[in-house]
């Protein structure tokens, strides 16, 4: 299926809260990203164990099938550098690739074509002989390996390592290890974008991947609760002084709002709005708010980097597939039924994010799965009795929202800091944690006390030595609430918080601020939604989506339609009809009605005189 629609959202059944587009966009160069990228990536199939031969098996059939419909991304996902040995996972440690400068390569193993410093450059260029796009996926910072090896950093204008006020740097001097990727605290870590030596080693990494003849990069443990502006920004910049376009993705969007993606869309070309999508009816339900607050907020196409960024709902996770964090293959077909898929594809198509299919083609099999640990939630933070679930959340700073927090004393040398909004509930007692100076490990230079003076553990009770983390131990999926957990106090950056005196509450691992929210459960599973668009020929697109869990019959009024579109003279109009998934056509001047099954949906094509 191939759509053009202009992604403006509308509820079926109030027409008036639709928003007709007015920005014109006159081309006066080519644009990076003009239209949302579609492509395949490896994660849902894969996960991180792919090899050389099955991802270009897989390019093979994207170039001969899908490049017509507009395909053109092949993406490798993560850890391509880590040697698919006994005792390597998603976060074991001593398992990576990486060169004399502490970047990661990729694994020999799995990638032969690498071997003798090639890097990715035979693969890409036998990429492009397919006619299709190339891209990797990178981590955050520095790998933890690289920092524990003191590796020196690359200066790419002399070709030698970094000398700067008389020495040479290394790993060590730039990696920030109490700022580890939250899930992947044994992988990655930022590093100091103020300081030079750490500019230049994230620049010796994306001038590397340019070399290798790199299209496109999703740079992951950036965003949402996991967001870096200062990496973020500085990325933008190498990227936008290249001489050979690279379109820029970040990942997850665990949490992330469109104030929060304002800070840095600007910087990018597509970015997530939700945590990890799988094949379950929950994942895809947990996408019909977000999108249609994106575009309310005019994010869908907004300015990007050197061209358009794009909200992006994640891969489609169809076909022939892996399970999270898996230490295989594809080894199951998609949990989702036919109805539910067509439902995804049509929400993602009429949002306008980009798509990229997960599963695998030639359908490789395979059937080892590792174990995954659970994420404890942050459910009830009252002393009293909870009549409703809250849970922490993150939101930008700026949001007036973040004000809401205040201290309480208990005695002489215990306080609380406490949720102050009032609950409906007179019964229920505002969310306290109990506050604690953040004790240093040893060995810790000083240098990072000062750097976080002032910064506080939250604990869940008083004597218990577990602390609150701002961001996820491991990947969510989209239905998945973002929040905290509690894990054992330690000198880690994700742990430690600042009360200003606005009463807000900064986490000091992703700077953003903490709010106490109410959890709703499979809100809005007992609805209705549609949106409807227009097409470049003026065709309308008019998408009902049917939530609820039993067959409903829904119909629309032409009239209403023309209520979105106030220059289309509706009144009367003759419309032709076709419903995309049924084949079903025919003409109306009053009525649309349809029977849609659970959790399926209607496309229609109108085309109206």
């Amino acid at each position: 299926m191939k759509l053009s629609v202009l992604g403006f959202f509308c509820f079926f059944f109030a027409p008036s809260l639709c928003r007709v587009p007015s920005e014109t966009h006159v081309k006066t160069e080519p644009e990076h990203a003009s239209t949302p990228p579609r492509g395949w990536n490896s994660y849902d199939s894969f996960c991180w164990t792919i090899s050389e031969e099955e991802f270009l098996q897989n390019a093979e059939i994207v170039s001969n099938r899908l490049k017509p419909h507009g395909y053109e991304f092949v993406v490798v996902d993560y850890l391509w550098y880590r040697r698919k040995v006994e005792g390597a996972y998603t976060d074991s440690l001593g398992f990576d690739v990486i060169d004399e400068w502490g970047r990661p390569i990729p694994d020999p193993g799995r990638w032969p074509s690498s071997k003798g410093g090639k890097g990715f450059s035979e693969v890409a260029k036998k990429v492009h002989g397919m006619g299709l796009k190339f891209g990797i996926h990178v981590m955050r910072g520095i790998s933890l390996q690289a920092f524990n090896a003191n590796t020196p950093i690359l200066d790419t204008v002399k070709g030698s390592a970094y000398v700067d006020s008389g020495r040479q740097w290394r790993a060590k001097d730039i990696g920030v290890k109490e700022r580890a990727c939250a899930w992947m605290s044994h992988g990655f870590m930022s590093v100091n974008t103020k300081l030079e030596a750490g500019r230049a080693f994230l620049r010796s990494l994306y001038l590397q991947y340019a070399e290798w003849g790199v299209d496109f990069v999703k740079h992951d443990c950036v965003f949402g609760d996991d967001l870096d502006v200062e990496e973020i920004t500085f990325v933008s910049e190498v990227l936008r002084k290249l001489d050979r376009p690279i379109i820029y993705s970040l990942s997850p969007g665990t949490s992330v709002t469109p104030a929060m993606a304002k800070e840095v869309s600007g910087l990018v070309n597509m970015y997530r709005i939700t945590g990890d999508d799988w094949d379950t009816w929950r994942d895809v339900l947990s996408h019909f708010d977000i999108t249609r607050d994106f575009s309310t907020a005019k994010m869908i196409g907004a300015k990007g980097l050197l061209g358009r960024s794009w909200p992006d709902l994640d891969m489609l996770p169809l076909g022939w597939l892996t399970d999270p964090g898996s230490n295989e293959g594809p080894h199951r077909t998609s949990n989702l039924n036919l109805d539910e898929q067509r439902t995804q594809i049509t929400l993602w198509a009429m949002a306008k994010s980009p798509l990229m299919f997960g599963g695998d083609f030639p359908y490789i099999t395979s059937r080892r799965r590792c174990r995954s640990k659970e994420k404890v939630l942050l459910q009830d933070l009252a002393e009293g009795g909870m009549l409703g679930i809250r849970a922490l959340g993150l939101i930008t700073c700026k949001d007036p929202k973040a004000n809401g927090w205040s201290t309480k004393a208990l005695d002489q040398d215990l306080e609380q800091i406490c949720w102050k909004e009032k609950s409906e509930s007179k019964f229920e007692e505002p969310p306290c944690l109990y506050k604690r100076k953040p004790l240093m490990a040893s060995g810790v230079e000083m240098i990072y006390n000062k750097q976080y003076e002032g910064t506080l553990h939250l604990l869940e009770s008083d004597g218990m030595e577990f602390c609150l983390d701002a961001s996820p131990r491991r990947r969510l999926t989209s239905k998945e609430f973002g929040g905290g957990s509690f894990s054992p106090c330690k000198w880690d950056a994700n742990q430690m918080w600042e009360l200003n005196v606005t009463g807000s509450l900064v986490n000091s691992y992703s700077g953003l601020c903490a709010t106490v929210d109410l959890l709703k459960v499979d809100a809005g599973s007992n609805e209705l939604r549609s949106w409807i668009a227009t097409g470049r020929r003026g065709e309308i697109y008019l998408a009902i989506f049917n939530l609820n869990p039993k067959k409903t019959v829904i119909s629309t009024n032409i009239a209403d339609i023309g209520k979105v579109f106030p220059w289309k003279n509706m009144k009367g109009a003759s419309c032709k009809y076709h419903e995309i998934w049924s084949g079903k056509s025919g003409v109306t001047k009053q009525m649309i009605s349809i029977a849609v099954e659970k959790h399926g949906c209607s496309l229609f094509v109108l085309t109206c005189d």
